[in-house]
Parts: C-alpha cells; structure tokens; sequence
C-alpha cells in the first residue's frame, strides 16, 4: 500500500527563476530569500526542487509527497498582477514536476482549485472571512479535492528570537483558523475535505477550554476534517490519537524546512496499525 507525506514544500525551477528577477519581497538574491514581513533568510534552492525531494522520500521510506508552494512567501500579499505571475511560474513547474516524478509527487495550487491538482493551499487567515474565500471553498467542494490550510506571513515583535514567528505566530494563525472551521465552517461545508497543518497550532489542547467557553466540541469529529503531523513528536501524537483516534491525523513533514524522519519516527513509534493510518489509509481517503 502507498505511503504519503501530505506536507512537503517544491520550488519549481520556473518559480526560482521568477523570484530571483523579482526586485521586492518575495525574492532570491545572492541565495538569500528575502521576505517581507518576515526578514532574510539563507537558501539553497536546489533544495526545494524535485530532485531533493524525491531523495527525501527514499531516506524516509516514503513513496509520495503532497507538495506545495507555502503562503509564508507572501505571495498573496502583492498586487494582483504581481502575485499572478508567481503562482503561474510555480503552477506550470509544479505540473512538470508531477509529470516528471514517475508517480512520486502530487501537487496542490495556490490559493484556487486548478486542473491537475489534487487540491488547493490556502493561508491559515484567509479563514477568517468565510464569505470572502466561500467562492474558493465551493468550487473545490464541488471538484471533491481538498484544502490544506498552512500558516501564513508572520512579523516577529522586535527583540524577539528567530524561532518566534513559526513557533508563536504560526501556530496563533492556525489556532485561529481551526476554531473558525469548527464554529462556522464544517456546518457551510460538511462535504468539504479540510486538512490543518502543524496539528492546526496545537487544537487539541485547546479543545477542552472551547468546550467549557460554551463551543459545540462535536464538530471536531466531523469525519472530514483533518490534521497532520509536521513539527510534533510523540507526546502530542498521544494526545491526538487519544483525543480524535488515528482516523483524523495524517502524516506530514513540513520538508525541507524539516526533516521528515522528526515526525515520522516517533508516527512508527506506535506502531504498524497507527503508521498504516497515518501514513496509508488516511492519506488515502483524502485523496480518492
């Protein structure tokens, strides 16, 4: 049976090339991503192409990724046009490198449903106004596809250290977004197949207090909503398996930017029957 990584991260070549002509934030400038607001950072891009990842795969023992373009870049934020023209640099690559593959990569575009995309990524803010992406949201519940819902840009306060926006804001930005989803979303669209990255910023744990603020803690069984793995290790796995069973979670890496084996380890720490779930059966239902 297939095994899945549902989150992993490709610049196609046609991308790269788009950010390194760019002269303002999203870039690449002498092999630095340069965003805004979230600062500088050093990159190799030939380690978000397709090459590497397929190599990612194989050390994991995976046999297919999931991958996209995050909405950490930004891109959403620019003028139309401007935004435009990166996400069909990254659509056309993306599609070539799903052809390329040999059956190893499916891709999800950005932002709306395409043609030969199983599904869609959106911004974990763009929840926060339903009417606004409903659109969005109908067109891929008619194509039965899916969303992955992933944090988006993030401005550290000044001060604060490095790892602030992806561990405090990314994780706020994914809170928020889920407890969206469970107030409004899963009663618009009860069809809809919905995946929160990084546990959806750790909803779990939150879900006790929802419950004693008054919120109808049922709808996070809704048996098409979903989340997955990046980032986290056993003992927030035991809390999901005990919270949702192993029906709801879905293994993903956040690769490159982290290691598969992180998560994936401590996923077959559990066991045949949790990995085959995580890693097989879930993925799986997701995507047919």
């Amino acid at each position: 049976m297939t095994t899945f990584d549902v989150h992993q991260h490709l610049w196609p070549e046609s991308l790269v090339a788009a950010l390194v002509e760019r002269t303002s934030p999203p870039l690449i400038r002498d092999h630095t991503l340069v965003l805004d607001p979230d600062g500088d950072f050093p990159i190799d891009p030939a380690v978000y192409g397709l090459k590497a990842c397929i190599d990612n795969l194989d050390c994991a023992g995976v046999d297919v990724a999931v991958v996209s373009c995050p909405p950490t870049l930004g891109i959403d934020r620019l003028e139309d046009e401007e935004a435009e023209e990166l996400r069909l640099a990254y659509h056309e690559g993306a599609l070539a490198a799903v052809d390329a593959s040999g059956g190893r990569v499916l891709a999800l575009s950005m932002g709306r449903p395409l043609d030969g995309f199983v599904g869609t990524i959106v911004a974990a803010d763009d929840l926060a106004d339903l009417d606004r992406i409903g659109p969005v949201l109908d067109e891929i519940d008619r194509r039965a596809t899916f969303v992955l819902v992933h944090p988006g840009s993030a401005r550290a306060p000044d001060g604060a250290p490095e790892w602030w926006p992806s561990v405090i804001d990314y994780t706020a930005q994914m809170q928020r977004a889920y407890a969206v989803w469970l107030a409004h979303g899963v009663e618009r669209w009860p069809g809809l197949r919905i995946v929160f990255s990084i546990l959806a910023g750790g909803a779990p744990f939150q879900l006790e207090r929802m419950q004693s603020r008054g919120l109808d803690i049922a709808n996070a069984l809704h048996p098409t909503l979903y989340l997955e793995t990046a980032s986290y290790g056993r003992r927030a796995l035991e809390l999901c398996l005990a919270t949702f069973g192993a029906r709801q979670i879905l293994f993903g890496s956040d690769a490159p930017v982290i290691s598969p084996e992180l998560t994936l380890s401590h996923v077959r720490s559990f066991g045949q029957a949790a990995t085959e779930a995580l890693c097989q059966t879930n993925p799986e239902s997701l995507l047919t």
